[in-house]
């Protein structure tokens, strides 16, 4: 195991002498074994291990794994760092899941006790989590760097132990009569990598193939070769084709662009976005091939994205650019705007819904469109900027089906015709598009973004615990009818 584990970070150049490494302990089998084996390779490469564990303040028994570890680096001389948060509470404010909430604190909290040192972060992540990681990405949507999983290096976190799977990690403890603590939540199924790793990983390794785990792991480094591979060429592309103004707006020279392969366009465009925007969260394939479209289009058509960013051609020029407001106008607007930018894939929490679950597939033919109120099928084609939801808006329509055909009808006055009480339709959520509602929650969608037989990808839109109520009654109310 030892070997094995300093061979892995010796090709990755994960641990240099004189190295401060931070270790997040949470007193599991794989984080015990990663304080051991650093504790080995201590032995050989001189470095100082920092121990960081946090406790989110879910669980009762946590209290327990804290003082489990707390005495590990007491009997081992190594400085302990407890770190306690309310992760429920926080993910309710800043409307993440709690394992979103859960990963964000503990990451804050380790780049604190790492502060101004020269080192590294180093987590305990193994080839299942890999694995898991992997058939997350692809069952949600994802390009190369998702589908590779879980990076051995990623800036300053350092995973030693993804070259070895859970039941080696498990094996070696009890050789080495090692104790750890038990997550109750990990036996839960409530989050979906739960689901994953009890019951699709175990299948695929008895009934489809034994070793599938270090097959995807084989195959997660050769998408990782890959993904290096085609950002470098990315790179090369970019160099070609785009230049920036001093103000940090990209001009993109569009005969030279038409050049490049047609996969490398999409890659330079998402680049251009990235860099623009400060960040790749919420900036999806929907909003490259809008720009796309856009730039093999004829006209002077604005689009709109994310982070303020507007996309225009003028010319052989592409332009993208970011609309930046002052900063006190923009935390201004910020406090009276109520919207909640929906992550393709993903999930958030909108206040009053819940949870909201989006989710991308092919459209097939075959497919039965799911008659629920509250999971909805959109023509993610359709759809070139970023969807939200939030707060009524000046100008808010919606397309709908008349004698005359398809046409437009203001939100107000769709309110109205259905009778919806005016003081509560501030606080009602759409889900939108720019000023196009695609669906009003509880009511109907827009005919625009329906599914048909030409629909090659489908949005999904969920949210389960309106579903889940409507079941509750449905359920109630065919037991009064029993009796």
């Amino acid at each position: 195991m030892v070997k094995k584990v300093m061979g892995y970070c010796k090709k990755y150049h994960m641990i240099r002498p004189h190295d401060t490494i931070v270790a997040g302990i949470s007193g599991g089998a794989d984080s015990v074994c990663l304080l051991f084996v650093l504790l080995e390779m201590q032995k050989q490469i001189p470095f100082q291990i920092r121990v960081v564990h946090v406790n989110h303040g879910i669980r009762e028994d946590a209290g327990e794994d804290a003082q489990f570890v707390e005495t590990l680096c007491s009997r081992y001389k190594l400085p302990f760092y407890l770190v306690e948060e309310k992760v429920k509470e926080r993910a309710k404010q800043s409307g993440l899941s709690e394992e979103e909430e859960g990963r964000l604190v503990r990451y804050q909290a380790f780049e604190r006790v790492l502060g101004e040192a020269e080192g590294r972060i180093a987590v305990a992540h193994n080839s299942n989590d890999r694995a898991e990681t992997m058939l997350f990405h692809l069952f949600r949507g994802t390009g190369l760097t998702g589908a590779s999983g879980i990076r051995p290096v990623n800036g300053k976190i350092i995973r030693p132990l993804l070259c070895v799977t859970r039941k080696e990690i498990e094996t070696w403890l009890t050789q080495q009569s090692l104790s750890f603590c038990q997550d109750s939540t990990n036996e839960q199924d409530f989050y979906t990598r739960n689901r994953i790793r009890h019951h699709i990983l175990p299948y695929a390794e008895k009934q489809i193939c034994r070793g599938a785990v270090v097959n995807m792991n084989r195959a997660a480094d050769d998408l990782l070769g890959a993904e290096e591979f085609i950002s470098r060429m990315t790179k090369q592309g970019m160099k070609r084709c785009v230049k920036e103004r001093e103000e940090g707006e990209l001009l993109i020279d569009l005969p030279v662009f038409a050049a490049e392969d047609d996969y490398l366009k999409g890659r330079i465009l998402l680049s251009c976005l990235e860099k623009v925007a400060g960040s790749k969260k919420d900036l999806t394939a929907a909003h490259v091939r809008g720009v796309e479209r856009l730039f093999q289009g004829t006209g002077s058509k604005q689009l709109q994205l994310p982070y303020e960013i507007v996309v225009y051609k003028k010319y052989d020029l592409g332009i993208i650019k970011r609309n930046v407001l002052s900063k006190s106008a923009d935390s201004g607007q910020k406090e009276n705007r109520k919207e909640y930018v929906a992550p393709v894939p993903g999930e958030i929490m909108v206040p009053g819904l819940g949870r909201v679950e989006f989710a991308v597939f092919s459209g097939l033919k075959s497919q039965n469109i799911p008659e629920k109120t509250y999971t909805k099928w959109f023509d993610y084609d359709k759809i070139t900027s970023s969807v939200m939801f939030r707060t009524k808006r000046p100008g808010d329509y919606l397309t709908i089906r008349n004698k005359e055909g398809m046409g437009h009808k203001s939100l107000q006055d769709y309110f109205v015709n259905e009778k919806i009480p005016k003081e509560e339709r501030p606080n009602i959520f759409l889900l939108a598009e720019q000023s196009h509602i695609l669906w009003i929650p509880g009511h109907r969608i827009s005919e625009y973004y329906k599914v048909n037989e030409a629909t090659r990808t489908i949005l999904q839109v969920t949210i389960p615990a309106m579903e889940e109520k409507i079941q509750k009654e449905e359920r109630s109310h065919q037991n009064g009818r029993k009796n």
